[in-house]
């Protein structure tokens, strides 16, 4: 393992006296940093959030957790901050037709940001978290995301939009590993957790139907008509919530040859394209926010989903207008998701996808 874990060259060795904050779920990676930690020589406690009554299980495996791993443990109950800048805001993407990414929109906004409020108030300066990511401490003194060494796990895109005075307090142990090795280390510990599953892509929706939960929150959205490539309409669909740009799965729709969801109209209709026709040259973005104090421009990576592989790209900015250009068509880029761009292996800014360039 690399003792380089943390930001900053002033990390590289560590005491007793180190005190560091674990965002503790319950679950096997923030277990497992936890320990990773403690054998670095660090004084470790740990802060597990309940975001939402679907969380209140993750809270009770978490004290399991840190009574085996004998730290203090502390709870911080966010449910209205939570419903306020994730949940709200989810259900009202969907029901305008684009498609959110609320992971990112909670690290910077409740996640990182309650781990910063606990810290402060217990005299802690660092914090970590059992994120697939790394931290470096450029020679200009700016600090980025790096990718994890894990291409598999790498969780870089999630934490693009995390400030510098989070970013300069951040440990993220994980990045130097692949997932087998923290199982194995889970199980040579016997925690609790060791078998525990991967987190869930949308933590407050344990059954992962979101239109469903939307309903039953009495928000609805837009009814229209699934309209053909040609141009004629087919039949009216059940409102824009149900569908995603670039859905292929679902439509119970048969013009002869597959088809997917190009794009949703302000209208409330959907349009249709053929298999093979998700490509799109560029895209403009929204809310972006740079690494760097300098606007995004010339080539770079980008990655427009998570567990995309990184495409060459070039950035255009303009004032407050920024688009992006392929030299190849990509698929299926979607409005609301997230473009995170890279320089080599490091995170240099990203923003969130507003018109798709055919």
């Amino acid at each position: 393992m690399n003792d380089n874990i943390c930001a900053g060259n002033n990390f590289s060795t560590f005491e007793e006296q180190d005190k560091i904050l674990v965002g503790l779920s319950g679950g096997v990676d923030s277990s497992v940093c936890i320990q990773i930690l403690k054998d670095q020589g660090f004084a470790v406690e740990a802060l597990v959030i309940n975001f939402s009554p679907s969380h209140e299980k993750a809270v009770d495996a978490a004290k399991v957790v840190a009574a085996q791993l004998d730290i203090p443990l502390h709870v911080e109950n966010c449910y209205d901050l939570f419903e306020e800048k994730v949940i709200t805001p989810f259900c009202q993407d969907y029901c305008n037709g684009v498609t959110p990414n609320p992971c990112v929109i909670c690290n910077p906004n409740v996640k990182f940001k309650l781990l910063i409020k606990v810290a402060d108030s217990l005299g802690i300066n660092l914090i970590a978290t059992g994120h697939y990511a790394r931290v470096d401490e450029g020679e200009n003194g700016i600090y980025y995301i790096q990718k994890a060494v894990s291409t598999a796990r790498d969780q870089s895109y999630m934490l693009y939009r995390l400030p510098q005075d989070v970013l300069s307090r951040l440990c993220l142990p994980l990045g130097e590993f692949e997932k087998p090795d923290i199982r194995e280390m889970a199980v040579e510990l016997k925690l609790a957790s060791a078998d525990a599953p991967d987190s869930q892509e949308i933590c407050f929706i344990p059954d992962g139907d979101y239109p469903n939960y939307i309903a039953q929150r009495g928000m609805t959205s837009k009814q229209g008509n699934f309209i053909a490539p040609e141009g004629t309409v087919i039949r009216e669909h059940k409102g824009i919530l149900h569908y995603t740009v670039g859905q292929r799965r679902g439509l119970h729709i048969a013009l002869g040859k597959p088809v997917f969801i190009k794009s949703i109209l302000d209208t409330g209709d959907i349009l249709l394209g053929y298999a093979g026709e998700e490509f799109s040259n560029g895209f403009t973005l929204q809310d972006v926010v740079t690494s760097e104090n300098a606007p995004l421009n010339g080539d770079l990576y980008v990655k427009i989903r998570s567990a995309a592989t990184p495409t060459l790209c070039t950035v255009t900015t303009v004032g407050n207008d920024v688009t992006v250009m392929f030299p190849e068509p990509v698929r299926a880029p979607a409005p609301g998701q997230s473009a995170v761009f890279y320089r080599d292996d490091l995170v240099v800014g990203g923003g969130f996808i507003k018109n798709i360039i055919q």
